[in-house]
C-alpha cells in the first residue's frame, strides 16, 4: 500500500471524516533511507519535475569536521554509538541526521540528512 501524505481521516474530534476526493500523485510518501554502516552506496530517486535526489544507501565514510580547529577530514565510521530517531537504530547500524557515529578520532555526531542529501557529514563531540 501507498505512504500517504495527505490529509487525516480522523476529525480533531475523534469523528470520521468523509473524504471527498482521492489521493494525489502530489501527497505520495516514501519508505525512510535508513542509511546503514556498509561500503558506499547511493539511490536515485525521481522527485517533482523530473529533478533527482540522491538518497545514502550505504557509507562507511563521513566528511567530519573539528569545531575546536575549524579542520575537516575523511574519516572511516566505526558504527553507531547512539541514535536518539530510534533505539534500534543502534542494532542496526542506522545513521540518521544526530546520530552519534564512533570514528577514529572520536565519536561524532552527523549533521547531514543522509536520506536527503546523499552525504555523511559530522562534528567531532
Amino acid at each position: 500500500m501507498a505512504i500517504s501524505q495527505g490529509k487525516s481521516t480522523r476529525l480533531p474530534s475523534g469523528a470520521r471524516n468523509v473524504a471527498n476526493r482521492g489521493k494525489r500523485k502530489a501527497e505520495l510518501g516514501r519508505d525512510p533511507a535508513e542509511t546503514r554502516v556498509d561500503e558506499k552506496r547511493l539511490k536515485k530517486i525521481r522527485t517533482r519535475g523530473g529533478n533527482e535526489k540522491l538518497r545514502l544507501a550505504t557509507a562507511n565514510k563521513m566528511n567530519l569536521t573539528d569545531p575546536a580547529t575549524g579542520k575537516s577530514q575523511v574519516v572511516d565510521v566505526l558504527g553507531v554509538i547512539e541514535n536518539s530517531a530510534n533505539p534500534n537504530y543502534v542494532r542496526r547500524n542506522i545513521i540518521t541526521k544526530g546520530a552519534i557515529v564512533e570514528t577514529p578520532e572520536g565519536n561524532a555526531k552527523v549533521t547531514s540528512r543522509p536520506g536527503q542529501d546523499g552525504v555523511l557529514n559530522g562534528i567531532l563531540i
